[in-house]
């Protein structure tokens, strides 16, 4: 769907536009960002040495890399940029944008975002917060009047932040369309919100965490009730042309999209076309965006130098959520927050249509690296080839740089290898688990675990490397070597010993 996935999950033409080093400049020194050229090699401060020898070989390593994973993971396609201190380092395409064409993947080629979507949605809710015209801790039901019982304590902060518990239609938690939608069909606004009243609420609002796309349809539907405009025009008028992203739109079939490419899905091993649906489910707010990655250049560059909204609001945006409990969740407004080896990182995936994308900040480090796929997220790991290649650049935040602890509870690994073990074949044994984690492991859940941990192959090996009591609560953060790549394992054990939480990551 168009959300960020906890847990999934013949040598084509590649293509490459470089320019001279007369030519190279810092995208940030154009405030306007309307003359915009990039490079494929250039030093960067503390990590490239000068010599261009050495520039040329990690590039060579990177392009050999990326290439080897778009043919070991089956992807069609691949566009990546890397852009450090305001320069695009790197903006390369790998195989083909269309498979039936045979047309390659070059910078300009354009991939629907799926959830990387949603940090244009909250970047758009957080300049009408700056403006007086939304609280962050207004009920949602003072835009949305006609909202159910049930979401009267729900505010537009638990909507950035997925925590208001309002049920997700989009397949990420539960069936595709909630039981509520049918995405085949089109709806107007108001049938939107009188479906998605039927959703279930999965908890009070702030209680727990759980991605819903429903909720960034809804801060969509605000912004246009706030301003009088279609959320995507607001973000055409207010995002992507003061930031020259010429390339950057909402999705539409019926329009004539230059290097528009082709999304498909992996079935049975065989390249499939991508699954209709319905216009209304590619112009809603949760991720129906079309980008390339030259546009998400120019974006990150803009979020680097606070360009849109007040440093203030930026630091809103990428704290963790604070749940009702007290603790800390890493899910800030449309963006992932964590640390790396004691790197910051901001980051989000994106699924929808046959496409997977990834745009990772390692906001300390002024890196990002964007990744954009045109094959399904359970065949696709966009996110693993981002933190892969931001390692060849700053290797500190690589997992060869992470050292194990101490593991003086082989009892917990072992529960951890059998539950992955249990999971593989697409079974989970719910005795090891609490009531409430229970609750979590629907089918659709556990097959999408199967599917991740059947690409991944033999768990080599699996060490401890971070263990933080919480009270009565344990968490562990395992690296866990597969023969396809490495993951890290996240477990929380309760009081009872039972698991609590268990998630599959890409390192």
């Amino acid at each position: 769907m168009k959300m960020a996935i906890l847990i999934r999950l013949v040598w084509a033409t590649t293509a490459l536009v470089s320019v001279s080093r007369a030519q190279q400049i810092s995208i940030a020194a154009n405030s306007e960002l309307n003359s915009f050229t990039y490079f494929e090699q250039a030093s960067s401060p503390g990590q490239l040495s000068n010599s261009s020898q050495t520039d040329e070989q990690i590039s060579s390593a990177v392009d050999a890399y990326v290439e080897g994973q778009r043919r070991e993971q089956h992807i069609p396609g691949i566009a990546m940029a890397v852009i450090r201190d305001g320069r695009l380092l790197k903006a390369r395409g790998y195989g083909l944008a269309n498979v039936e064409l045979d047309v390659p993947v070059k910078p300009e080629t354009i991939f629907q975002t799926g959830s990387v979507g949603k940090q244009f949605t909250a970047t758009g809710v957080m300049m009408l917060v700056e403006e007086g015209k939304i609280g962050l801790d207004e009920k949602i039901t003072k835009y949305i009047p006609e909202s159910p019982a049930a979401w009267k304590d729900v505010t537009v902060r638990n909507l950035l932040t997925h925590t208001s518990g309002i049920a997700d239609y989009g397949g990420d938690v539960g069936p595709l369309g909630g039981g509520v939608v049918d995405l085949r069909k089109d709806y107007t606004e108001n049938e939107l919100v009188l479906a998605f009243a039927k959703l279930p609420m999965d908890f009070a609002p702030s209680e727990k965490w759980s991605y819903s796309n429903t909720g960034y349809v809804l801060l969509g539907i605000i912004i246009g009730r706030i301003t009088g405009k279609y959320y995507g025009d607001f973000l055409q008028e207010r995002i992507f042309r003061p930031l020259d992203m010429t390339s950057t739109r909402i999705i539409s079939e019926a329009d004539i999209v230059p290097n528009r490419s082709s999304g498909y899905e992996l079935v049975n091993g065989e390249i499939k076309n991508q699954q209709w649906v319905s216009p209304t489910f590619n112009t809603t707010a949760d991720g129906s965006l079309y980008t390339n990655v030259l546009d998400l250049a120019k974006w990150d560059v803009a979020l680097d130098t606070k360009r849109l909204l007040k440093k203030s609001s930026f630091d809103q945006m990428w704290t963790p959520v604070i749940l009702s409990d007290g603790k800390p969740f890493p899910y800030g407004f449309g963006w992932r927050i964590k640390e790396v080896n004691g790197h910051r990182l901001i980051e989000h995936s994106g699924s929808w249509q046959g496409f997977a994308t990834q745009i990772s900040r390692y906001d300390e480090d002024r890196l990002t690296v964007v990744v954009l796929t045109n094959l399904d997220s359970s065949h696709s790991a966009p996110l693993a080839i981002a933190h892969i290649v931001a390692s060849y650049y700053v290797p500190a935040v690589g997992a060869g740089a992470v050292k194990p602890i101490a593991d003086k509870e082989p009892q917990v690994t072992a529960l951890v290898r059998s539950t992955l073990a249990d999971l593989t074949p697409g079974h989970a044994n719910f005795s090891s688990f609490s009531p409430d984690s229970q609750k979590d492991w629907v089918p659709e859940r556990i097959h999408g675990l199967s599917e991740l941990l059947k690409s991944l192959g033999k768990l080599k090996s699996i060490h401890l490397i971070e263990r933080k009591q919480d009270g009565s609560s344990c968490d562990y953060k395992y690296l866990a070597v597969f023969n396809s790549r490495t993951m890290v394992v996240n477990l929380t054990l309760g009081k009872d010993g039972l698991i609590d939480g268990f998630q599959i990551l890409s390192w």
